[in-house]
């Protein structure tokens, strides 16, 4: 077995352009292979204000698939510590023999989150955008406006947060980062009323969005809300959205913002939600025009999963002790 750290794999997997074509076809295999995805494990740890969720899933045609283990525990704030933590383990869907430990600390799953967010504004989100919004000032609220630039345009972001304190310190970081002008909001509405594309990233256990914010032309991302308790919009914002799209539907409909939908009577369980690898596919379309509003739900999937550690896996060997030839030799692949 082949065991890297997260300093290995940080040398050679970075949050840019090579990264999101691999996560968008994650999505787009979801859509049209047999892909076999099983529901989400998660142990609950409600005394630390956690969570342990455990993902998987094999794509026909790979020789691999990854099993992630990831933690969110956000009280580590507190602590000085990152919420989010885990690693993945890549198995042989030839054999079953584990091949190898990606001991990433969460790094993954922050690129590939970050690469869907991107995914989701580059086929939702109007072409040319002047402002946009993060609601959150953690590490994925940066990731997400780090992925976002490498699909729009931008000149501002407007960012919203609980502390002021980490709103002040995301701004003072981001701004020499990407090169764009960052205010800070006293509310949530100012981002949203205020934006073009907003994107949010909290553990939120009540809807911080709310309907009459909303506005032609508006593209919003949902990435925090991936159990049962969580939310992030309120419950009639996908209805009323001109095109609402899950990673998947299924799973949107027991972790995600369509729960809530569903639960209290504003869409059906057989209302027709767009699957956001249906639109990479080309399945279904994504904006028709610059006055609707979108909003896309992220849970994240095992499928992606796979998708960045076998990516990443493929630049390891190549630089490790065994070598992509000798790899290849051995037939197998990663396309």
């Amino acid at each position: 077995m082949h065991i890297f750290t997260e300093s290995e794999i940080k040398q050679f997997v970075t949050l840019n352009e090579q990264v999101l074509p691999v996560v968008e076809d994650a999505f787009t295999q979801l859509a049209t292979k047999e892909v076999i995805m099983p529901p989400i494990m998660r142990v609950d740890v409600k005394e630390n204000n956690g969570e342990v969720d455990v993902k998987t899933a094999y794509i026909p045609g790979k020789d691999l698939f990854a099993l992630k283990v990831s933690s969110g525990f956000f009280n580590n704030d507190q602590l000085g510590l990152p919420s989010a933590n885990g690693l993945m383990m890549l198995i042989s869907a030839v054999t079953g023999e584990p091949k190898a430990l990606l001991l990433d600390n969460g790094y993954l799953t922050e690129i590939r989150t970050a690469a869907a967010g991107a995914i989701a504004s580059k086929y939702l989100a109007k072409e040319r955008v002047k402002t946009v919004g993060v609601i959150g000032t953690g590490a994925q609220a940066r990731y997400q406006m780090k992925a976002l630039q490498l699909v729009r345009d931008f000149e501002r972001i407007i960012v919203f947060g609980r502390s002021r304190e980490n709103a002040r310190k995301f701004k003072d970081e981001m701004e020499d980062i990407l090169q764009v002008d960052i205010q800070l909001a006293e509310t949530a509405e100012a981002v949203v009323r205020n934006s073009e594309i907003v994107v949010t990233t909290t553990p939120a256990k009540q809807p911080i969005i709310q309907v009459d914010w909303l506005h032609p032309g508006l593209h919003i991302t949902a990435m925090g809300s991936d159990a049962e308790e969580k939310q992030e919009l309120a419950a009639n914002i996908p209805k009323i959205a001109d095109r609402y799209v899950c990673d998947t539907k299924a799973q949107c409909a027991r972790l995600g913002e369509l729960r809530h939908a569903i639960a209290q009577g504003y869409l059906s369980s057989n209302a027709p939600v767009i699957e956001l690898g249906e639109v990479t596919a080309g399945k279904m379309a994504g904006r028709l025009h610059d006055k609707e509003i979108t909003v896309c739900d992220l849970t994240g999937t095992g499928a992606q999963d796979t998708a960045i550690a076998l990516y990443a896996y493929q630049f390891l060997i190549e630089n490790g002790e065994i070598g992509l030839e000798i790899y290849n030799k051995k037939s197998h692949h990663f396309t």
